[in-house]
């Protein structure tokens, strides 16, 4: 599919550094021409000193709004005009949408891991929960199952000490209890739970042959394993759940669902194809590989 860009074609991007690496330009831009939106998306390297002048740069150039990732998704956030409640919940922005020359945050993590649990016609709500980790990627994980009535949310961690910020700041959003993930108590929950995620980077590419210390033996088979990495395909972590005959799910659904609701909010479309996104990002990595 040829694509022609004219004066009136509307800009949107990423910034972050490194970036070369971003695969946002392959999904969005090919659902972009799918739908024959006049928008050109484009990956931007942004160093941490440069954010103040990239974003007055942005404005000036009349972007329509750019995803943010590493190292910028916490320092884009004194140079909005406007940040929604869920982004200032979480404490990190993902997406800004620039319009009269004014800058709105949001954060479409949370929304990308919640939509992609109804490709496998799986809802929260009222149901007990278990995340791996509290980091910056689980705070979006912990809100999004939050808000959508998980009935009780369990937390494994390495340093139960260093997670209680995370578990005060959402503890009014429902019943939520941190545990040392080796401690025995955690363990026992596991057998209970209906969902499993994992937010911390353990098994992601090139560290393949690592996971969180989750025994499989202690978890029922109707539990729902999910990894929110996506390289590789399969972690060692969702191999072990395939092995247990647990339904697993990777984190291609979550960063196609993300940037569909980000496309959603610059285009005001709301017919975004995210299984094409999905399957965009699908045939990216595999080319990487």
């Amino acid at each position: 599919m040829s694509v022609i860009y004219t004066g009136k074609t509307k800009n949107i991007g990423v910034i972050g550094y490194p970036i070369q690496h971003s695969l946002s330009p392959v999904i969005q831009n090919t659902v972009l021409q799918n739908m024959d939106l006049d928008y050109a998306y484009i990956a931007m390297p942004v160093k941490k000193g440069q954010l103040g002048n990239a974003v007055t740069g942005l404005k000036a150039l009349n972007f329509t709004g750019f995803n943010v990732t590493i190292p910028h998704k916490i320092n884009i956030i004194p140079y909005l005009d406007y940040i929604d409640d869920a982004a200032k919940l979480i404490g990190a922005v993902n997406t800004v949408v620039i319009k009269d020359n004014k800058m709105y945050g949001y954060n479409t993590d949370h929304e990308g891991f919640i939509n992609a649990l109804s490709t496998i016609n799986f809802s929260v709500k009222n149901k007990i929960a278990a995340v791996l980790g509290a980091g910056g990627a689980a705070r979006a994980v912990i809100y999004s199952l939050l808000k959508a009535g998980v009935k009780k949310l369990y937390i494994g961690v390495r340093n139960r000490e260093k997670a209680q910020k995370t578990i005060c700041d959402f503890s009014a959003l429902g019943e939520i209890h941190v545990y040392n993930w080796l401690d025995n108590n955690f363990t026992k929950f596991l057998s209970k739970i209906d969902l499993l995620v994992n937010t911390t980077p353990l098994g992601m590419y090139p560290y393949i042959e690592e996971m969180p210390p989750v025994d499989f033996n202690q978890i029922a088979s109707r539990t729902v394993i999910y990894d929110i990495i996506y390289t590789p395909e399969k972690t060692k972590f969702l191999l072990e759940a395939e092995k247990n005959h647990n339904i697993i799910l990777n984190g291609e659904y979550m960063l196609a669902g993300q940037g569909a609701a980000a496309l959603q909010k610059w285009t005001g479309s709301h017919n975004i194809d995210i299984d094409l996104m999905r399957i965009a990002l699908h045939k990216a990595l595999l080319e990487k590989i």
